[in-house]
Parts: C-alpha cells; structure tokens; sequence
C-alpha cells in the first residue's frame, strides 16, 4: 500500500491522539507530508493504555484524559529551571482544606504559599473536586526536591525538579576548541587483551593518545551491559541494560585480588587467557563468546579470593549507592545464566514477585557475583577516565548513551512497567535508508515515564555521566519524539510520539551538571530547525557530519558556516570509513544486503560526482595536492573539519589507520556482520594498540589534524 492509498484517521481518533502526542501524519525526509495509517495510531494508543478501539472509546477516552489531572492530589513531578517560580494545582475534595511544603534534598523544610485563584471545581466518579493553586518559589537550588501536600486523612507527593538553565561548557574548552579520536573499544586490542579491547586498553589508548599526539578526548561505543552468558548480542547499542556496564571489557589482571588467588589457580588463569590473546592479530570477525567463556571462569577464582576489609568495605558501599536496581539486575544475570536461554518459569515475569525473591534467597552467592562484576567494572571504567586526565586530556573518555535496550534484557525485565509493550523504536525511511529502521527496541512509555516522576531516565542519565567527562546522546531526538513501529508492522508504518522534551533535557542537563559533564546530542536526520537551537540553548552540543554538509547545489558547505556548538566529525558509526564512502564502496554492500531503493548505478554515479565536487573544493581551498591519492583525500577532507569553528572534533581511528570495513550497516541484523569488525589498516593488516601510534598512515593523518589547528 502506497502512502496515498491509507485510509485516513477519524476525526475523534485524530483528537485522541493529538491529546496523547501521537502523530496522525508526518513530514518525510524529502518534505512531503505522509499520512500514518490508522491501525498504527491505534497499535500505539492501545501501548499507552488509552482505549483506541473505535470513535465512541476515543471520545471517552479522551474525557477521562482532561480528568487525569484531577485525579491526582500533585502532579507525580513538576520540573522547572533555576530561578522559575511556577504554580501547581494540589486536587482534593471541594472544600477540603490544603497544606503543602517542600522538603529539599538536603532535608531542609519550605513551606509554600497558597495563591487566592479560584478553579471551579470539576465533577469526577460522582464526586466534586475542587483545585487549590500553591506557588514554588523561584529560589530553590538545584536539585530532586519533594512536594508534600494534604488534606483531612489524605496526604500525598511528587517531585520538583530544579534544572540549570543550560550546561556550562568550561572556558578552557571554548578556548581551545580540542579534538579527540573516535573509536569502537571492543575493535582496539592490545598484546594483553583477551581477543576485545578492555577498561585497561580504554586507559591506554587516552593515555597515548593525549601524551603522544596531544588529543583532548576519546569517544567511544556504549559501555551498556550485554547478556550474562553466550550468544552475546554485537551490538553496543542494543543493551540488556543502560544502567549498569558490560564485564566483557574487565582486565582480570587489573583486579587487586589476583594477587590473592592460590599460585595453581593463577596459572589457570593464565593458561585460559592464552587462546583469546591469540586472537588479537586475527582479522577475522570478533568472538566476544569465545572471549567470555574465558573471562568467566577466570573472574569467578578472582571473586572467590579474600577481599581486605577496606576492599569489602568499598563493595558493600557500591551495593548500598546502587541499591535495588543493582539486586534487580544481578538477579536477573543469575537467573539468566541458570536458564541458559530456556524459557523462564511465568512467576518469574515479575522482578518484585514472592518468586524472585525466594529464588535470590536460594541462589544469593551466584547474584552477589554479577553485583561483583559491577563492581570491578565501575572501578576499571574509574581508573580508564583517571588515566585520561593524568595523562593530560582535558575531557577524557567521551562514552555513548545507546537509544534503548533489548527486548528481553535486564532493563525489559525490570522496567517493564514503564516501557511501552507491542511497539519497537525505529526511524521512518530516509535518504541512506529507504525502507525504514526497525531497532527491536522497546520505548519509553511516557505517561507511565511521568507517572514514575521520570526516575529511571535519571538513573540511566547517572549511569552514563559517572564516569565520562563528555557524553554523547545517540538519536538525542528521541527526548523530543520517537518513532513507534507496531509488531507487525513494516518500518514505514509507525508514528511520531512526542515526549515532554522540557522535563527530559532539564533531567539530563541537571545530571549531567552535577558530574562535570559536557553533553553532545546526536541531532541527525529528520527535524524541525528549533530542535537544534533548543539544545544549543540548554547548552548541550550538536553533531555535524562534514560528509553531510552540502549546500543547495550539491557543492561542500564552507567549515566556517558550522555550527560552532557541536562535535563535529568527517565519518559516524553508521557509515563506512571515509576512503571506502568515497569510494562509493557502501553502494554495492547496500544493493547486495537489499537496502537500495533505487538503481545501484545511478547511486554509484551520483556518488562519484559528489566525491568529484568535494576533490575540487578541496584542491580550490589548497587543503590537497593537485596529483593526490587516498591518503591525501582523506587527510584533506579531516583538514577541512578542522576549519570549522566547531568547540569539539573527531577524528575516525579507522580512518587513521586506513581501514574500510564498516562496522555497521544499519537497517541489517543478521545479514552484515555489525560491531564485529576489528580494527586493521588498509593492508588487511590487525592493528595492535602497542604499534598504534606508530602506524604510518595515522602519523600522517593526525600530523595533518594538527597543522590545520596550528
């Protein structure tokens, strides 16, 4: 069915979904308006529980919407900015007296001032409610602060939330401007990895990459935890959980309790280590199962060996600073690995149920492991960003904050109840991807996100900021709006969900400003204008892909029309190394994984001519030599992103060191091996992280980053 021939929206279920922030229709990348069919918006009230089945349920619904708020005492949360007063109604019955006050976060006592406005009251089950108006006052530090209000033999609370007006990028950074590698860990070995890059290379290769070539930063792939036992999930950005960390990037060398291990048992580890490791001159496909069903034997000796009092000290305190979200997700790691992929039993569908908790009695030792593991790996992550500042860099790691989670993780498990069921997170077709993304990722669900006052957002923003001095948001639009595709639905049919943007940026940029973090959004694809300057204004970057920059003729955007409060890179994850997309190698891997639309030869011709354009803009601004080869395109096209007046740039360590293999072709799952590959030259050749900054094709990249800073 063509967009045309979709049946349209019934008047009512257009006014329900535009109440509940689902879109009727939409504008596509190429500027037409496209109607979303009705069975969609249907699929995606139904996942909010709004009763969507036909006009006489809309309009019922959407009565009991406008009655909502009257349902409640408070609202669950009020955000605002520092230095904003704001009124908020407090409902209870007409005619009943209030009292409202504040309990700060430090657990100082406010009273709030009642306003004389007068509400009608409004008639709700039989009963009326009436509206009292209470002001907070614009003088509250920043900070998750409580709202208690009461009436007779009814009390109630929600949260205010006070955010800073922006994040505040230090002065240092807006005066050097610094550039930083990009770099997909698991891909960067050393001689002493475990067949994957680790938390201990992550602390080397900032350490080299800052003494050695005087780089400020290191983005990397999320560090989100994966499966607990084989077959892994690849995919860095498809989670069992955002809120806690892959062990698969632990050095088991690293840990203080090797030393402790008994001698015959440290040989045991040492014997296990040997085949991974030999694996790190491979440039076949990673393992990371082969590379797991070595740690894991390893990392158990290590756990069983006597910790000091002060080590069991700072491990019983992690436990306690993670409380139950820790106990929820180690549980489910141990009964994850009992089952081993079988079918759990259907009481234990619920992770606070009588079930749960017997089953973590009976298996306490096995779920005190994974909370371990956590343990050693925020310690690790600790030291990578220590050995960063140490070494120099002025922000350190800059790590990455996935899109959502798997479908059947850890975070599905336990937040289910604010996860939207029946709907996966995607993207309607564009230009690169002209059949649509499906990412087979459960969504936030945003009544129940605002119902639950937004605290899992904030744990999953805290995770994320704790130990990283910048933080890229991938698809940082899904805060604003998200696409929803229905099971059973095709990735271009979905709709457009809006979320309170204010509540989420003021969330994150509250975050984020507590743990000294600078903020990139990944602001790509398809959005209105203001989206951008909104995040500006709040003082989050952007993203700028110089690949991407053209003007209206198809001719490379000038660097000093960028934005100037962005991060801004040649290449991105999603696409192929530079010398490879120029090459316009991507087309034929695109036609033969079946995601071209149109004709491979037009694509390949159109390629070519803009690679054509971009070589005689280069030569024209004298950023290439006239007689140039790849080397030289690809260093001028890194030349030209240095001039743009950009407060961060990135540079591709697989561009530095020449390889094209992607590493992930989005819209593909099992047919291209995505975030396997790992990193070699253009010789075909494993690139170790000792030899790194010796490569030649690296020193001749990086010597040309730094002459167009100079």
């Amino acid at each position: 069915m063509t967009d045309a021939d979709r049946p349209l929206p019934t008047p009512a279920l257009s006014a329900l979904a535009r109440a509940c922030g689902v879109s009727v229709d939409y504008t596509a990348w190429n500027g037409d308006r496209v109607p979303c069919s009705p069975a969609a918006i249907r699929a995606a009230l139904e996942s909010m529980g709004v009763d969507a089945r036909d006009d006489d349920t809309c309009e019922r619904s959407l009565a009991d919407l406008e009655d909502l708020p009257w349902r409640r005492m408070v609202p669950p949360i009020t955000v605002v900015i520092q230095g904003q007063s704001v009124q908020v109604p407090v409902h209870v019955p007409h005619g009943e007296p209030v009292a409202a006050s504040l309990i700060l976060e430090s657990g100082e006592a406010r009273e709030v001032a009642q306003l004389d406005v007068y509400t009608p009251p409004r008639r709700i089950d039989h009963r009326d409610v009436g509206r009292a108006t209470v002001q907070i006052p614009g003088d509250l530090p920043l900070g998750w602060h409580r709202l208690h209000a009461g009436t007779t033999g009814k009390r109630a609370r929600g949260w205010v939330v006070v955010t800073p007006e922006r994040i505040s990028v230090p002065d240092q950074i807006r005066r050097a401007r610094p550039w930083g590698l990009a770099a997909q860990l698991y891909s960067v070995r050393s001689e002493r990895s475990w067949g994957i890059g680790d938390f201990a290379d992550l602390g080397d290769l900032c350490a080299l990459a800052a003494i050695r070539e005087g780089a400020d930063f290191m983005l990397i792939n999320p560090l989100h935890a994966s499966e607990p036992v084989p077959p892994m999930e690849p995919s860095p950005y498809l989670p069992t959980s955002r809120r806690f960390l892959n062990p698969l990037y632990i050095r088991i060398e690293d840990i203080p309790e090797v030393a402790y291990v008994p001698s015959q048992q440290r040989a045991v580890i040492e014997w296990e280590s040997e085949r991974p490791r030999r694996a790190n001159t491979e440039v076949d496909l990673l393992d990371r199962d082969a590379s797991w069903r070595a740690k894991a034997p390893a990392l158990e000796k290590v756990f069983e060996a006597p910790r000091s009092a002060a080590r069991q000290a700072r491990f019983e305190a992690f436990c306690l600073r993670e409380g139950a979200a820790l106990e929820e997700f180690a549980t489910w790691c141990a009964i994850s690995e009992a089952h081993k992929g079988l079918p759990w039993p259907d009481e234990f569908s619920n992770p606070r149920s009588p079930s749960i908790e017997a089953w973590r009695e009976e298996n306490s030792e096995r779920v005190l492991f994974y909370a371990w593991l956590q343990w050693v790996a925020d310690e690790q992550l600790a030291r990578a960003q220590a050995d960063a500042v140490e070494a120099g860099m002025s922000i350190g790691i800059m790590t990455d904050l996935a899109v959502g989670v798997h479908p059947h993780g850890a975070d599905s498990w336990s937040l289910g109840r604010v996860l939207a069921t029946g709907m996966n997170v995607g993207a309607p077709p564009d230009m690169y991807n002209q059949h649509g993304q499906n990412w087979s990722q459960p969504p936030w669900q945003p009544r129940a996100l605002e119902a639950a006052a937004y605290l899992p957002f904030r744990d999953v923003v805290r995770a994320a900021v704790r130990h990283a001095g910048a933080l890229r948001v991938d698809h940082i639009l899904g805060l604003f709006r998200q696409w929803w595709i229905p099971d059973g639905h095709g990735p271009d049919d979905g709709v457009y969900i809006q979320f309170d943007h204010d509540a989420m940026i003021g969330i994150l940029a509250l975050e984020a400003h507590r743990a000294g973090t600078i903020v990139i959004g990944e602001d790509l694809g398809t959005l209105e204008p203001w989206v951008s300057d909104y995040l500006n204004h709040r003082g989050l970057l952007g993203t700028v892909v110089a690949l991407f920059e053209k003007q209206s003729d198809g001719s490379p955007t000038p660097p000093e029309r960028y934005r100037a409060d962005a991060l801004v890179s040649v290449t991105v994850h999603d696409l192929p190394p530079t010398a490879a997309f120029l090459a316009g190698e991507h087309i034929e891997v695109r036609r033969q994984l079946g995601l071209l639309a149109g004709d491979a030869g037009a694509e390949k011709a159109e390629s070519d001519r803009q690679r054509d354009s971009l070589v005689a803009y280069l030569r024209e601004r004298d950023w290439m030599i006239e007689d140039w080869n790849e080397d030289d395109l690809v260093a001028g096209v890194h030349t030209l992103a240095m001039h743009s007046p950009a407060l961060l740039t990135a540079v591709s360590l697989a561009d530095a060191v020449g390889e094209r293999r992607s590493q992930n072709h989005p819209g593909t799952h099992t047919e291209y091996p995505n975030w396997q590959v790992p990193l070699a030259d253009s010789n075909g050749q494993a690139v170790l992280l000792d030899d790194l900054f010796n490569h030649p094709r690296l020193q001749r990249l990086l010597e040309a980053v730094r002459g167009a800073r100079r």
